[in-house]
């Protein structure tokens, strides 16, 4: 059984040809070429934090596709900050996925100085590139990127909307008035948790208990009032949404606590009562950062590519897909996708119809791949 010699960037099988250089192996010329650029920028700590962390290289380079990125509308519209010796824009790199990626990522200055600085967010797969236009354009930055393995998703959508922040201050705020009370009626509470409710000294149990009651009433009509306005607009549509128990349960320990301590028979639960507003904001805060890093805000728009290539006098030219017009001769290359109806003029192709059939169930019954070769 023959060993099978794998490539020392990507990790995959040398099957075709095995290609030697400083007694290390490679499965193409693309990863070949991918590691002599980082060896001759002192990158090669990049192999040490993982086995293999190399993505392959081999047919995902082609230099023309981002002619368009020259186009100084499209700059500006991808640019987040633009000005004569600095542009920033991020990117986003589905292909990250381990410390080395990082490392190389946030080391691109060493590879051009034209590029000042880069910083990589791994929860949403996207680097953040700050670059010196006078010394490297947009388009040699993006094609530096997909040299070395990550080529960036450009979409439409990237050039059309703006990505805006998330960030929720007010729930900040009432996690942290929720966690106090919580904390200090905790701390009130203790003489009472062992004493087992028998406190000796005239009058403390009263201060302690009234000391809760106030403190309570800041996490029930300002912390926990996204749970009752969320449970009232359910209510109001006829519907039971998921706050409309949580409001229940929150509603129920308070005016039973309430009830206790204005009657005297007892101090109540507002420990539990604030303990679980403060744990049902927080809980939220982190279900919110989960989908922060999803997009579930895509339109057609995300799925189009920004830039297409056109044949026009036999010579091919990239131009953005917003300027393609009824009539266009445009190339389509491997797993590119097809930016507008087209028939095919020549030769054979394999569509894939997932994105299609996802979105509108019918389209495959009426697509039919022999009406492209017309």
């Amino acid at each position: 059984m023959a060993i099978q010699t794998k490539c020392f960037h990507c990790g995959d099988n040398c099957n075709e040809e095995v290609i030697t250089l400083e007694d290390k192996n490679f499965c193409c010329q693309g990863c070949k070429q991918v590691y002599l650029l980082l060896s001759e920028n002192d990158l090669c700590v990049y192999y040490d934090f993982d086995k293999n962390p190399g993505l392959k290289a081999k047919g995902k380079f082609v230099s023309d596709r981002f002619a368009y990125l020259d186009d100084a509308v499209i700059i500006q519209k991808l640019a987040q900050y633009q000005s004569d010796t600095q542009i920033n824009i991020t990117f986003s790199l589905p292909q990250m996925h381990c410390s080395s990626c990082i490392y190389l990522l946030e080391n691109l200055h060493r590879i051009n100085d034209g590029i000042i600085k880069s910083q990589t967010n791994f929860q949403r797969k996207e680097v953040f590139v700050v670059f010196n236009p006078l010394k490297i354009s947009l388009r040699k930055v993006v094609e530096l990127l997909a040299f070395i393995g990550y080529e960036p998703n450009i979409s439409l959508k990237d050039a059309v909307t703006k990505k805006t922040s998330t960030f929720n201050r007010s729930r900040i705020y009432k996690i942290g008035v929720a966690g106090f009370c919580f904390a200090n009626i905790m701390m009130l509470s203790f003489p009472e948790y062992f004493s087992s409710g028998n406190i000796e000294q005239n009058g403390l149990k009263e201060t302690f208990t009234w000391l809760n009651l106030g403190l309570s009433l800041p996490v029930l009509f300002y912390s926990a009032s996204d749970f009752f306005v969320s449970a009232w607009k359910g209510l109001r549509q006829r519907f039971l949404n998921i706050d409309a128990p949580i409001a229940l349960a929150i509603l129920v320990t308070y005016i039973r606590s309430y009830y206790e301590i204005i009657s005297g028979h007892g101090a109540g639960y507002l420990d539990s009562g604030t303990g679980i507003v403060f744990f049902m904001l927080v809980g939220r805060w982190f279900q919110d950062k989960t989908y922060d890093s999803f997009s579930f805000d895509r339109d057609y728009r995300s799925y189009f590519p920004l830039g297409v290539s056109v044949i026009k006098d036999g010579v091919e030219k990239n131009i953005p897909v917003t300027n393609l017009k009824k009539g266009n001769k445009i190339v389509i290359r491997n797993e590119e996708t097809i930016p507008a109806d087209a028939l095919l003029l020549s030769g054979n192709a394999n569509i894939d119809y997932s994105l299609l059939v996802a979105k509108t169930p019918l389209c495959k019954k009426y697509w039919r791949t022999d009406l492209c070769r017309r």
